[in-house]
């Protein structure tokens, strides 16, 4: 989830507490979806890509069971559990087919995540168009929209067992994105995150660890009202390490050291927009740059894969004094403004600085910060979205390695 930008223009991607309430800023301006109206992500939802990986994983029953299930609410109260119970009743299911628990649904290889974020747009889009006869406000109807998105995204369900004697470790990745280029796609990210939700690892220096997991939307206007602030101050004071994950560059893993300040203005699921500084309340103490405390120097050296590993220290600024951006190798100087983290100017760099100054304004040591997975490819002969399958043997093959070396950056991370 990469953008960036060089000296004479912006590139695209390489494919593609303090309390929490004290990162809340105002929100920008942005593409609204009105009331029971389908959002542009939700009305993607008719073409016959979704609906065939929906078919082909058994998730295809999903948003009707919740209709029949919804028209039996016969008030807030009751609309509220039922969302709640059925969201997270989702995200359960997804990490249970996922990690091979019970019948598959379908011959869609097990470690796609497509069908949870298909699903879930099913069940928004519903709860959006939905008119119970108690009559229900739009603001209640946002309440109950964010209710559904916490909890089909495992935001509600974090939960490490009492004692010592191990680590925690929590791991956030992102849905699919540019589907208007290729609505196949799949985020190795939110793969990751469902195949180890609530699993177990030993790390490097064989110690034992807990793994649990959230997802985010790629949309600008959820991350200007706190998402990844409400999700995340809970949890990362229980915390033994952090990362944020997202899909970035092709044939390669990055871990970066430097997130900027700056939204780049690429286009999201929704299809808006935002360029400007990254929003947050109490900005007269917003950094331009924060920074991983991660152990990149021994995630770099480990055999941890297929896919080789970079300490990524690159970013964009406007040097102190200066008016126009340019790059630096070697990480931002000192009194610059930021154009781009390492992670570029995009959503991905956006969770990184946000859970990495959420952490620092907590107070927090714990290692964490923001580690690019190679881009998903599909395999040879199937990479034209409009003659192209699903899926097929090396789609499958690079999801399941990038999984897999994810997991053994948590060892060392962990360590």
């Amino acid at each position: 989830m990469v953008r960036r930008r060089v000296r004479v223009a912006r590139l695209g991607w390489a494919l593609a507490a303090m309390t929490f309430c004290t990162l809340l800023g105002p929100a920008p301006a942005q593409a609204a979806t009105a009331p029971r109206q389908a959002s542009v992500e939700e009305q993607r939802l008719d073409g016959p890509v979704p609906k065939e990986i929906l078919a082909r994983s058994g998730f295809a029953d999903v948003a009707p069971e919740f209709t029949r299930t919804l028209e039996t609410a016969r008030s807030y109260g009751a609309a509220r559990r039922l969302v709640e119970r059925e969201g997270t009743r989702l995200w359960r299911r997804a990490v249970d087919r996922v990690q091979g628990r019970g019948p598959a649904g379908g011959d869609l290889s097990r470690d796609d995540d497509r069908p949870l974020y298909w699903a879930r747009l099913g069940l928004t889009r519903e709860l959006r168009l939905w008119q119970p006869e108690f009559g229900l406000s739009d603001a209640d109807r946002a309440a109950l929209l964010d209710r559904l998105e916490q909890t089909s995204r495992g935001q509600s369900t974090v939960d490490y067992p009492r004692g010592k004697g191990f680590k925690k470790i929590l791991l956030t990745g992102f849905d699919p994105f540019t589907l208007d280029r290729d609505i196949r796609i799949s985020n190795p990210s939110g793969a990751t995150a469902l195949a180890l939700d609530g699993t177990w690892i030993r790390t490097a220096d064989g110690q034992l660890a807990r793994i649990e997991t959230v997802t985010f939307p790629v949309r600008w206007q959820d991350f200007a009202d706190g998402v990844v602030e409400r999700a995340l101050a809970p949890v990362l004071p229980k915390v033994d390490v952090f990362t944020t994950v997202s899909q970035g560059r092709v044939g390669r893993v990055d871990v970066e050291r430097f997130n900027g300040a700056w939204r780049g203005g690429f286009w999201d699921n929704d299809n808006a927009s935002s360029t400007g500084l990254v929003p947050v309340s109490d900005p007269a103490t917003q950094p331009q740059w924060t920074r991983t405390t991660l152990p990149y120097q021994d995630i770099v050296a480990a055999p941890t894969g297929r896919f080789p590993v970079y300490d990524h220290t690159g970013v964009t600024e406007i040097p102190a004094g200066a008016t126009e951006p340019v790059d630096r190798p070697d990480g931002p100087t000192p009194g610059s403004t930021a154009r781009a983290g390492g992670g570029g100017d995009y959503l991905s760099n956006e969770i990184a600085y946000r859970a990495t100054l959420l952490r620092d304004r907590l107070g927090l040591s714990i290692p964490g910060g923001h580690v690019h997975t190679p881009v998903l490819q599909f395999g040879p002969g199937n990479t034209d979205p409009a003659t192209g399958t699903v899926t097929d043997p090396g789609f499958v093959r690079n999801r399941l390695d990038i999984v897999a070396q994810m997991r053994a950056i948590l060892r060392v991370a962990a360590a």
